[in-house]
C-alpha cells in the first residue's frame, strides 16, 4: 500500500512537470504520404522511415492486415520474415523472432501505442487478451533482435509494437462480422467521435468464438478440451489543453477463455480477465518535447490445473522522458522509469512476491550528412526483490530473506547506417538486451507434490539470474527502382548467457533435510549462441499485382551447464527451433476488387509432446492463406477468407491439430 501511495505521488509528479508544454500527437499518415513509405517514430521517438529506423524494423501497414484475411495477431505476424509462432490451439500460439520460440514465450516486448500489453506474471502474451480490434490498427512494427535500450524494459529477443489510428488525425468508424466453419464467429465495432473541439475520442469492442482445433492422439481427453472465446473493449482519448500540451488517455479490458498448455508439461483450460488505465501527457517547451506517462495493467488468471491456481498481478508504471535537438544533426533523448510489480504466491494465496525497478536511459542519433547516420542508446534498470508472508510447511526456500536482493544490468543498442545511393542501404547493429526472472520464477508459485511417504515441493528461487543475449547483424537493401522490386539481405548472430530453464521433476534441485522438504525450481540451465541468415525479396509484376517472397535460415548451438538436461529442462532449443522458415505470397487488386495469398513453410523440427516433456518429430510443412474481397459503393466491404487451406487438419507443432477454416465476413465503414 505505501508503494502504491508513494508511486501515485510520482506519477503526479511527472504531470506536473510537464504540464508546462508538450508536444502534438504524430499524424503517422501525413507523415507517410510526406516521406512516400512506412514512417515510425519508435525507435528515437522522432519521425523516421522505417528503412532509416536504427533497428531491423518492418512494417505491416492496415491494408496488408485487411488483405491478410487473418483474424489474430499471430497469423499476421508468421507472414513476417524471420518471425516463428507455435500453433498449438485455435486460442493461443506462442510467438518469437528467430527462433528460442517456446510454450509461454518470454522473449517478446509487445506493446500498443508504447504501452506493455505482455502478461507480466510469466512474461506471456496472451494474445487473444490484447483488447485491439485489428480494424482499428494503423501499422504493426515488427523489429527483431534485442532492442531494451531503445524500447523499453525485457525487449529481448524483438519487439511488437502495435499503433492504433489516433482519433485526433484518424476518423475510423467500422462494424465488421465473420462466420464460418467449425464455429468461427467474430465481430466488432470502432467507431471516432469528438466531444467539443479538443478532444476526439475512439471507442471499440468485439468478440469471438470457435470450435477448439483436433487431438493428435488420445490425449488430451474430449472432455479437456473448451472452445476458446474473447471479448474485449477499448476507449482511446486526446484532448488538446493548449496549443502545446496534449492529453491522451486509454482504458482497455478484456475476458478470455482457451485452452492453454502451460510452461512445464501441464494442459488446462485458462480464464483471463484484464484491465489497463494509461494517461499520457506530452508538451512542447524550450527544453524540448517532455512526455510524462504513467499505467496500470491488472491481470486475474485462473488456469485448471493443481486443483485450480488463481493468479492476481498489477503492475503500475510511470515514466517521464525529454526528446531534444542540439543542432540541426542532434537528436537526444533522455528518461527515467518506475515500475513497481506484484503477484499473489499460489496456490494458497496468502504471501506476495513483488519487485520495483527503476531505470534511466538516453539515445543519442547523429545525422553525420545525408548519407551517414549514427544511433546509441543506453539504459540501466535496478530491480528490487520483495517477498512477504509465509510459506508452504517444510519449504525450501523458506526464508523471506533470501528475496531481499537487487539485481542491476544495463542494455545497450548502436547502429550505423549509410546509404552510399538512393537505391542501396547499409545497416551495422549490435544489441544487448536483459530477460529479468517473472515473479512465477522468483515465487509466485509454491505447490506440495505429495512423494509416498514424504512431501516434495515447487518452489520459486530468489537466486534466478537474468539472460543476457547479444546479436550483432549485418543488413543491407537494394531497390530496383527500374523494374519496381526491392532486395534484403540480413546476417546475424547471436550470444546467450544464462538462458533461465523451465521446471523438472526428473532430479531434484533441493535435497530434503532434516526441517525441509526436497524440491524443484527453474535455473539457469544453458549458454546458446545462433548464427543466421535472412533473404527477402518483393515486387510489382503489373500495377495490379504485388508479390513478395523470404526465407530465414538459423542455426543453434545450445550449452548445457553441468549437470542440466536441457529436454527435461524444456530448453533444448537447437532441436526445438526450425533450421528455415519462408513466405510466398502474392496480392492483387483491381477495382474494387482485391485478393491476397500467402504459402508460409517451417522446416522439420522437434517439439514437446502436448501433455508430456518428451521430444517428438514435427514434419516440416508448408500453410495457405488467403483472401478474396469486393467492396461497394455505399461502404459495405464482402469477403470470403481462409486459413490453412492446403489440409483438413495439419500437425504444426506437438499440440493439437490445425484445422482448416473459411470464413466469410461482412464490414461496413461510414
Amino acid at each position: 500500500m505505501k508503494k502504491q501511495f508513494l508511486l501515485a505521488g510520482a506519477a503526479a509528479g511527472l504531470a506536473l512537470a510537464a504540464s508546462s508544454a508538450q508536444a502534438q500527437s504524430i499524424d503517422y499518415g501525413s507523415l507517410q504520404e510526406l516521406f512516400g513509405e512506412a514512417v515510425t517514430t519508435s525507435a528515437t521517438g522522432s519521425p523516421q522511415r522505417s528503412t532509416e529506423a536504427p533497428a531491423d524494423m518492418q512494417i505491416i501497414s492496415a491494408d496488408e492486415i485487411r488483405r491478410s484475411g487473418e483474424t489474430g495477431l499471430p497469423g499476421i505476424l508468421q507472414r513476417v520474415a524471420g518471425i516463428d509462432v507455435l500453433n498449438h490451439s485455435a486460442g493461443q500460439s506462442d510467438v518469437n523472432v528467430r527462433g528460442y520460440n517456446q510454450v509461454s514465450s518470454p522473449r517478446l516486448l509487445v506493446l500498443v501505442n508504447g504501452r506493455q500489453v505482455y502478461l507480466d506474471h510469466y512474461g506471456v502474451t496472451v494474445w487473444a487478451t490484447l483488447p485491439v480490434q485489428l480494424d482499428e490498427i494503423r501499422q504493426i512494427e515488427v523489429v527483431k533482435g534485442p532492442g531494451s535500450a531503445l524500447f523499453g524494459f525485457n525487449a529481448v529477443s524483438g519487439v511488437v509494437n502495435i499503433i492504433t489510428y489516433n482519433p485526433k488525425f484518424d476518423d475510423t468508424d467500422v462494424v465488421t462480422v465473420r462466420a464460418g466453419t467449425h464455429g468461427s464467429t467474430q465481430g466488432s465495432v470502432v467507431s471516432t467521435f469528438k466531444l467539443g473541439s479538443a478532444v476526439s475520442a475512439r471507442l471499440s469492442f468485439g468478440g469471438s468464438r470457435r470450435d477448439e482445433w483436433e487431438r493428435q492422439g488420445a490425449l488430451p481427453t474430449p472432455h479437456e478440451l473448451h472452445d476458446p472465446h474473447a471479448a474485449s473493449a477499448n476507449l482511446d482519448a486526446v484532448a488538446q489543453l493548449s496549443e502545446k500540451t496534449e492529453l491522451r488517455m486509454e482504458g482497455s479490458w478484456s475476458n478470455i477463455q482457451e485452452d492453454s498448455r502451460t510452461a512445464g508439461a501441464s494442459y488446462a483450460v485458462l480464464k483471463m480477465i484484464t484491465q489497463s488505465e494509461k494517461a499520457t501527457l506530452t508538451s512542447d517547451t524550450r527544453l524540448g518535447t517532455i512526455q510524462a506517462q504513467v499505467y496500470q495493467n491488472k491481470l486475474r488468471a485462473k488456469y485448471s490445473v493443481a486443483g485450480g491456481i488463481n493468479w492476481d498481478n498489477t503492475i503500475t508504471v510511470a515514466s517521464l522522458q525529454n526528446l531534444f535537438k542540439v543542432g540541426a544533426d542532434h537528436t537526444f533523448r533522455i528518461g527515467g522509469e518506475y515500475r513497481y510489480n506484484t503477484l499473489n504466491v499460489a496456490p494458497a494465496n496468502t504471501s506476495d512476491v513483488s519487485y520495483d525497478v527503476m531505470s534511466a536511459s538516453g539515445m543519442w542519433n547523429w545525422q553525420v550528412n545525408d548519407k551517414l547516420t549514427t544511433t546509441a542508446a543506453l539504459r540501466v534498470d535496478r530491480m528490487s526483490l520483495e517477498r512477504s508472508g509465509p510459506f508452504l510447511p517444510r519449504s525450501p526456500n523458506g526464508d523471506n530473506r533470501l528475496w531481499d536482493r537487487d539485481i542491476t544490468k544495463t542494455s545497450a543498442n548502436a547502429t550505423i547506417a549509410w546509404r552510399p545511393t538512393e537505391a542501396d542501404t547499409f545497416r551495422l547493429s549490435y544489441g544487448r538486451g536483459v530477460q529479468p526472472p517473472s515473479l512465477i520464477e522468483l515465487g509466485g508459485l509454491e505447490l506440495t507434490i505429495p512423494a509416498g511417504p514424504i512431501n516434495l515441493a515447487i518452489v520459486g528461487n530468489p537466486r534466478l539470474q537474468p539472460s543476457i543475449v547479444t546479436n550483432y547483424e549485418l543488413a543491407y537493401d537494394h531497390d530496383f527502382a527500374p523494374i519496381k522490386a526491392k532486395l534484403g539481405v540480413r546476417l546475424f548472430s547471436q550470444d546467450w548467457k544464462n538462458i533461465k530453464s523451465g521446471i523438472s521433476t526428473a532430479s531434484l534441485d533441493f535435497i530434503p533435510n532434516a526441517t525441509t522438504n526436497g524440491g524443484f525450481t527453474q535455473i539457469n540451465g544453458s549458454n546458446s549462441k545462433l548464427k543466421g541468415a535472412e533473404l527477402t525479396a518483393s515486387g510489382k509484376l503489373t500495377p495490379e499485382l504485388n508479390w513478395r517472397v523470404d526465407y530465414t535460415w538459423t542455426d543453434v548451438k545450445d550449452q548445457a551447464f553441468t549437470g542440466v538436461n536441457l529436454v527435461g529442462r524444456s530448453i533444448a532449443f537447437a532441436q526445438t527451433t526450425p533450421k528455415g522458415r519462408g513466405n510466398v505470397g502474392i496480392d492483387w487488386t483491381h477495382g474494387a476488387w482485391e485478393a491476397d495469398a500467402n504459402l508460409h513453410y517451417v522446416s522439420d523440427y522437434k517439439f514437446y509432446d502436448v501433455l508430456t516433456t518428451v521430444l517428438s518429430p514435427v514434419s516440416a510443412y508448408a500453410s495457405l492463406s488467403g483472401r478474396v474481397g469486393y467492396k461497394l459503393d455505399n461502404g459495405v466491404n464482402l469477403a470470403i477468407s481462409g486459413q490453412n487451406l492446403l489440409k483438413e487438419r495439419q500437425d504444426q507443432s506437438r499440440g493439437l491439430q490445425a484445422e482448416r477454416r473459411v470464413l466469410f465476413s461482412v464490414s461496413k465503414t461510414w
